[in-house]
């Protein structure tokens, strides 16, 4: 075998045929990878991957391979000598694994130079060497598997003819028909099984850097395959039937362990670095609930995508395989709904009325802009049932680049968000606390609304207490969750009993609080002026106990949102946005699940939280900027501090601490303490439980304007959407969240970019590395090649 190995790698490098071949290959390559403008180009793509190559691959090794191995036989059989070779003392088999291995050998010789792109991608990240090695890697073991499929295919084709060109358009059109024809007969019968058949969905799966067991016996089990009826078909002697029921067994024995591989042997081995085709556990427990078709309509479709949305579209693509993968219910279709020029305005009118707004980018092409509409969309449709999904992780100052990278991040948590609420019923309940001047519905309209897709919401008066407080107090506890939306009225020692025997019993709870009494509205007067004094809502011994204490100060950070403000009288007043250093916007920098990747947040007059040592484990989840001072109470707050210049080594504070999370077995308030009246199975050691506390009333207080409630975190002002609504959802969704779904969020998923500005630089250098190189590099392997045989055989 190793005898016919050698030879036959040694007539393919004696030829000048063999050095063209190869030479084509690495030319296609060069050209379309790093020459020609497209959506192969990997210069002008601007991602530091090489998922252009492993796409194109396969369409030029079609070509390739069944020219390497169109003279394997069919010279043989053309000379008349496969009949003396087939009555050597050797099997029929391995003179096939020779010929077999020395093809193969060929072919990754050819590849072998390839090996420069990755070095070029990995020159050229930003930073420099953010290349998914991993992921790399399980790209190139996909193609030597797809490799060795096409080689024993174009084996095959040599084997059943006297001439190359014959073998040479069989191979192709047999590798043709396996890489992609399955997949289109697939299509048009609507059958997953028939697309199975196919090279392609196994080989798509392992290019991106997973590699399946379910692929391995595939690619193996079409290997073995044509390798054995190749071995059929250079037998001289007549077939007898124990051959031909042999030929029927193998393909139905490579079935059966197909199967049987599918289900006792599967492993699936994610190589990537961030896991990112690794779903999460809490993911899969919705989707393997799913027993009748989510169809999923994105719209994230169209032509002249800026690089950065091709990938999100990409990376939702592949996102929505892998559920699919995972329960077949889940369907997926990808729509343009402006394609169609005669019923584009439509269409962008029917998805604006159903809350799908349109998003404007701006294409750089050939140092020309251009603006382009997209719908960052998806609608996914359960039992007559519809939710809406964003595909695109807004951040105010974010760059395309951040905002596809957040995007793609928060793809997993959006999909699997959105079917939750279509499989798994409302079964937890939410009380919206009331008795204490709180905010009115109209002002938390639009969270309460939110929250409503995911919980029962009620009203919950503690007024109550006064009259029965025991009747209270077990009505309270029917509800999973409380939340007390900027309190103004003090609580009585008879409402923080039940409240506090309302966590020890387990339940959560979501404090947002202002401890100084100032509003925005109190300074729009002739003055301009109005005083801040602290507010006793009697809640101070309350948290204290907890672990945690309100300030009554205003915290004062030169990162904040302006305050829109009106100069001039009547039809001559003009609106100006002003420095407003009491509405500090909050970047959160750990990763959380319920901050991770999340919008700036604005919080207006918020007041600073101080935690204190005991068993309760405390999470800072917001924070001001370092540049923050703290202004104590009382004093006079004026709209002259717009017209100011701040002096910043006033601002020597550092972060001070807007919003924290209190987790683990709390201890009650009134432990060893007189209680305000006799309850039932009083406690005095919780559950394990877990409470928000949020500084600020107003975070959660969305605008009215003459329609009604505005959407939360919207300035009509500035047009910015701030993250107030994300971030208090997250928070609900974390205290309530028993299944884990909103710990994907942490989920780190990093998309690599090439240095744009090192690409402009040394653009022309690794084209030429690129390009050239490898035929040089080429060129010298036959030179050395040719010169040891000739001198070998000189002897």
């Amino acid at each position: 075998m190793l005898a016919i190995l050698k030879k036959e790698i040694n007539s393919f490098f004696a030829s000048p045929i063999g050095y063209l071949v190869i030479a084509v290959f690495l030319v296609l390559n060069g050209l379309f990878l790093w020459l020609f403008k497209g959506e192969f180009n990997i210069l002008d793509n601007g991602f530091a991957d090489l998922s252009s190559f492993f796409f194109l691959a396969p369409w030029i090794l079609i070509f390739l391979i069944p020219a390497v191995t169109m003279r394997s036989f069919s010279d043989e059989k053309k000379q008349g000598t496969l009949e003396l070779l087939v009555t050597k003392p050797i099997s029929h088999l391995k003179i096939v694994l020779g010929k077999y291995f020395g093809a193969f050998i060929l072919i990754l010789l050819a590849l072998l130079p390839t090996l420069l792109y990755v070095y070029t991608v990995h020159q050229l990240g930003n930073p420099l060497g953010n290349l998914d090695v991993g992921s790399t890697l399980g790209s190139y073991f996909g193609l030597l598997f797809l490799v060795a499929a096409y080689t024993a295919i174009g084996l095959f084709a040599s084997s059943i003819t006297d001439n190359q060109i014959v073998a040479f358009i069989t191979a192709v059109l047999l590798c043709f028909i396996f890489y992609i024809g399955f997949q289109g007969v697939a299509e048009l019968m609507s059958t997953s099984f028939i697309e199975q058949l196919g090279m392609s969905a196994h080989y798509n799966s392992m290019s991106r850097g997973v590699i399946d067991t379910r692929d391995i016996f595939y690619f193996l089990s079409l290997t073995v395959f044509f390798l054995y009826i190749t071995t059929q078909n250079i037998q001289v002697k007549i077939l007898q039937k124990r051959d031909y029921l042999n030929f029927l067994l193998l393909p139905l024995g490579l079935l059966v362990v197909n199967i049987f591989g599918a289900k006792h042997i599967y492993e699936r081995f994610d190589l990537t670095e961030d896991k990112r085709y690794t779903i999460n556990e809490a993911a899969l427990q919705i989707i393997d609930k799913v027993d009748s078709p989510i169809i999923i309509d994105v719209f994230l479709e169209g032509e002249g995508f800026p690089t950065e949305f091709r990938r999100l579209q990409s990376e939702t693509k592949q996102l929505l395989e892998e559920f699919q993968a995972q329960n077949r219910n889940i369907q997926f279709n990808f729509i343009n709904p402006i394609e169609d020029e005669a019923t584009r305005d439509r269409n962008m009118q029917q998805l604006n009325d159903r809350g799908l707004i349109p998003m404007q980018l701006t294409v750089q092409e050939s140092g020309k802009s251009s603006q382009e509409v997209i719908f960052p969309w998806a609608l996914a449709s359960h039992n007559d049932v519809t939710v809406k999904i964003p595909l695109v992780k807004n951040k105010i100052g974010a760059t395309q680049q951040e905002l596809v990278t957040n995007s793609v991040q928060h793809l997993e948590y959006a999909f699997a968000d959105g079917f939750s609420k279509l499989i798994n019923p409302k079964r937890r309940k939410v009380a919206i606390l009331r008795g204490n001047n709180q905010l009115e519905d109209r002002y938390i309209f639009d969270f309460v609304k939110t929250i409503g897709d995911y919980y029962f919401i009620a009203p919950f008066t503690l007024d109550s207490v006064a009259s029965n407080a025991q009747k209270t107090s077990k009505a309270l506890n029917e509800f999973d969750l409380i939340i007390s939306a900027k309190p103004t009225e003090a609580f009585s020692e008879n409402e923080k009993y039940v409240l506090d025997q309302y966590t020890m019993n387990g339940g959560k709870s979501l404090w947002l609080l202002d401890n100084v009494a100032i509003e925005k509205d109190s300074l729009y007067n002739p003055s301009g002026k109005s005083v801040a004094i602290p507010r006793d809502l009697n809640l101070t011994d309350f948290f204290f106990q907890y672990g945690a204490r309100i300030n009554p100060v205003l915290v004062n950070d030169l990162y904040s949102a302006p305050i829109t403000l009106a100069s001039g009288d009547g039809s001559q007043a003009q609106f100006q946005h002003l420095p407003w250093y009491y509405s500090p916007l909050v970047n959160s920098e750990n990763k959380h699940a319920i901050t991770n990747n999340l919008n700036l947040v604005k919080f207006d007059f918020s007041n600073q939280i101080d935690t204190l040592k005991n068993k309760v484990d405390k999470t800072i989840l917001l924070q001001s900027s370092v540049l923050t001072k703290l202004d104590g109470t009382p004093r006079e707050v004026s709209l002259e501090m717009t017209q100011q210049e701040p002096n910043p080594q006033a601002y020597n504070k550092g972060k001070q601490t807007l919003a924290v999370l209190l987790e683990g077995k709390f201890k009650s308030v009134y432990e060893k303490r007189i209680k305000p009246f006799s309850l039932e199975n009083d406690k005095e050691l919780s559950e394990p439980t877990k409470m928000i506390i949020i500084a600020d009333g107003d975070i959660i207080k969305n605008d009215v304007g003459r329609n009604g409630p505005q959407e939360l975190g919207f300035d009509k002002w500035t047009g910015q959407t701030y993250g107030n609504k994300e971030f208090l959802l997250n928070a609900v969704n974390y205290l309530l969240d028993d299944d884990g779904l909103i710990n994907i969020r942490t989920k780190e998923i990093a998309v690599a970019f090439l240095d744009h500005k090192k690409v402009a630089e040394e653009k022309t250098k690794w084209q030429i590395v690129n390009i050239l190189l490898p035929l040089v590099l080429l060129g010298l392997f036959g030179f050395l090649f040719n010169f040891i045989r000739k001198k070998k055989y000189a002897r």
